[in-house]
Parts: C-alpha cells; sequence; structure tokens
C-alpha cells in the first residue's frame, strides 16, 4: 500500500511530504516533496505503472553506465573479432564521456552534444589536432553502439526510456562512391608487396575474396583442374591470440568462386617457392604462421607508400575485382555471388555506378519501343499535307 506522511517542523508546520510505496517484488520505497499534491502525483504515476508493467525502481538507474556496459558487452553473442571492436568502440568514443555517469541521469540533449563532438577535432594549446574527428559513417556505428546499450537497459528496467530518441540528429552520410585501382596500381602493389604476399594481391585482385578469406585459404579449397575456389572459412585475428579458423562474414559468404587461370598460376608459383603452412595454409609469414592481419597491414602501408597509392588499402583489391567483372558484362546476381553478398540490394548499393552505359541502353530501349508510333505519325502528317 502506498501513503503520504507529513513531515513537520518543531512549531507543527508542514514543510514536507513523504510518499512511501513498494516496488512490484515488494521492496519499501519513499520520495519526498515539498508539496502534498505533487506526492499524490507522484503516487498515482507510480501504481499507474506497475499496473501496465512499466514500473522501473530509481534505484536501479544509479548504476554507472561504464557498469552497465561492460556487463551488456559481456552477454552478447557475438564473434570474439566483434566484441573486440565492441570494446574498441566503448573505450575510445562512448566510456570517456558517459563512464561514470549513473546510467539514468544520461539526457538526450546530453547525446547529441557527444555526437557533435565526436565529429568535432580536438586541438591542443599549440593548435595541434590530437583527436581527429570521426567520419559521418563512423559516428553513425559508435552512436548505435550507444542506442543498443540504452535500448537493453530500458528491457533490463534500469531506465524507463532511452536518451537516444529520434530528437538526436546524426551528420548526414554522403553516399560516397567507390574510388577504384587502375590496373597499374594493382599491378605496382603487386610488384612492391614482399614476394611472399605478391600472390595474396593477385588473388584477391582476381577473385573479390575478403582478406581474411584469402589468408584463410587452404591447398584442399582450390580445384585446380575447374579453376574453382572453394571459401568456406576465414583467418581471424583476436589479438593476444594466434589467429585461427573462423565463420565466414555472414551465412552468404560461403561460395565457390570462379578462379582465372593467372590467379591459379600465381598460387601454383608461391607454393612452389614458399610451401604450405599448417594444414595446408597457403599464406604464412616468414616463420610458418598464420599471417595476422595487423602485420598484412604493415604490408600494404610500406608496399602503397613504395607504389605511390597510400589511398588505399587491401580491401580496395576486391572493390577492383568487381569493377573488372562489371566492365566485362556480368551481371548482378554473377557479381553477387562471387563476392559473396547477402542480397542483390547490397551490391548495387556499392556498385551500381559501375554498371556502364546504363543510361544509353534505356535510352536505345525506349526509342526502339517509339520506332513504329514515330514512323506512323510521320506518314500521317505526309498523308495530310500530299491532301
Amino acid at each position: 500500500m502506498s501513503s503520504i506522511t507529513t513531515i513537520r517542523d518543531k512549531s507543527g508546520r508542514a514543510i514536507k511530504y513523504r510518499a512511501r510505496y513498494r516496488t512490484p517484488d515488494g521492496a519499501s520505497r519513499s520520495q519526498t516533496f515539498n508539496k502534498k499534491a505533487a506526492a499524490e502525483a507522484f503516487l498515482n504515476s507510480t501504481e499507474h505503472r506497475k499496473l501496465n508493467d512499466e514500473y522501473v525502481d530509481t534505484s536501479a538507474g544509479r548504476i554507472t553506465f561504464g557498469a552497465y556496459a561492460r556487463d551488456w558487452a559481456e552477454r552478447q553473442p557475438h564473434r570474439a573479432t566483434t566484441s573486440e571492436s565492441i570494446e574498441a568502440i566503448l573505450r575510445r568514443h562512448i566510456l570517456p564521456t558517459f563512464e561514470a555517469r549513473p546510467i539514468s541521469s544520461i539526457r538526450t540533449s546530453e547525446v547529441q552534444a557527444w555526437v557533435v563532438s565526436l565529429g568535432t577535432p580536438t586541438h591542443n594549446e599549440e593548435g595541434e589536432i590530437v583527436k581527429s574527428a570521426l567520419s559521418p559513417t563512423t559516428i553513425a556505428l559508435v552512436y548505435g553502439k550507444l542506442a543498443g546499450i540504452m535500448r537493453s537497459a530500458v528491457d533490463d528496467q534500469r531506465i524507463v526510456r532511452t536518451p537516444c530518441t529520434r530528437g538526436v540528429k546524426l551528420p548526414r552520410q554522403d553516399g560516397a562512391e567507390v574510388v577504384l585501382m587502375s590496373p597499374e596500381q594493382v599491378v605496382a602493389i603487386a610488384d612492391a608487396v614482399p614476394a611472399r604476399y605478391r600472390a595474396l594481391v593477385v588473388l584477391i585482385a582476381g577473385t573479390g575474396a575478403r582478406p581474411g578469406e584469402a589468408l584463410g585459404l587452404t591447398v584442399d579449397r582450390v580445384d585446380w583442374l575447374r579453376r574453382r575456389i572453394r571459401i568456406d572459412r576465414q583467418l581471424i585475428t583476436v589479438a593476444k591470440s594466434v589467429p585461427t579458423f573462423g565463420p565466414t562474414k555472414t551465412a552468404s559468404s560461403v561460395r565457390t568462386v570462379a578462379a582465372p587461370q593467372v590467379v591459379l598460376d600465381e598460387l601454383s608459383q608461391h607454393i612452389a617457392h614458399h610451401g604450405a603452412g599448417p594444414g595446408g595454409l597457403i599464406f604464412t609469414d616468414t616463420k610458418g604462421d598464420p599471417i595476422r592481419r595487423n602485420a598484412l597491414g604493415h604490408v600494404w602501408r610500406r608496399a602503397a607508400a613504395e607504389a605511390g597509392v597510400e589511398a588505399y588499402s587491401w580491401h580496395d583489391l576486391r572493390h577492383y575485382a568487381a569493377s573488372v567483372m562489371i566492365h566485362q558484362g556480368a551481371s548482378v546476381k554473377a557479381v553477387q555471388r562471387q563476392l559473396g553478398h547477402a542480397s542483390a540490394t547490397t551490391t548495387l548499393d556499392v556498385y551500381a555506378h559501375l554498371w556502364p552505359d546504363a543510361e544509353d541502353t534505356t535510352r536505345a530501349a525506349l526509342d526502339a519501343g517509339l520506332t513504329r508510333f514515330v514512323s506512323s505519325s510521320c506518314h500521317d502528317v505526309s498523308h495530310r499535307q500530299a491532301n
């Protein structure tokens, strides 16, 4: 039962009103108000929320955001690499602002100010940038993690409502088109990387495999006669652990891809010179161990600087493969299957601008469809003029 107790001063004058109530699990709670009407309104609201299963214990929201966020992250059924990525996002971008705050105290206006700060570079007293601004795409990714944590807090009845509402405005994400490497740049990279990485460049550029998929390729997945490569796993690198085989990015990423002869020739020469690693792994480091993703990044940066193509990355070789297929007349579905996209929509979202002469094809089709109509119209005009 709820009740209101009057708090009086020494002279007997009412100065405060204490509203007492019980939580749905029977715990006793109280809150003090200056006016009796406010206490009555609070109790009425509390009873209404209890009846509608919307009650949130005020003490539940006292947990700090940092404590709840870490617990949330540990409860997610993510792969090790995804968990590592989430931990980095929390540590670098979210916890510095919200870690010590009671989760129920975070307001929408504060979230909006934080979003703006993510897109603003930080300078030191000398005017040097000490923290770069994040891109609109990265800001959306980081904000999405905060919003997910807050939604979970609502579900756990830690807070009544999330501060990540529709009122939070994110910077506009311009649909920038993929900037493609030229054939000359791909060759330059292949020539600049250490010899044991050359076939890796050719493999990704020639098949569109993801870097992790290429690193996880083993000899038994290559069908030399049918010129096909089976991709059903990738090499996953987690901090402070040995790279291991893991599932592909998505279920649709499991596929058999066409392998051009030049790719097979490079792989054959690579195996002849460097041998195969444990389990038939084609690509290994100088010690014969699986290649770590961070090591792959170092290799690219050194080679890119030498070749003068520093604006690109290993993943851009995959974009190059897609562009070659499209320019050679491959259909959307064919490109989708080769790249392992979940749907043709994904393929079009990234590469639609590469399909050549789409406007000319449409114009020609419309012209062909109207030719008879135009000819008929001209004939009618000539006939009327003759009469």
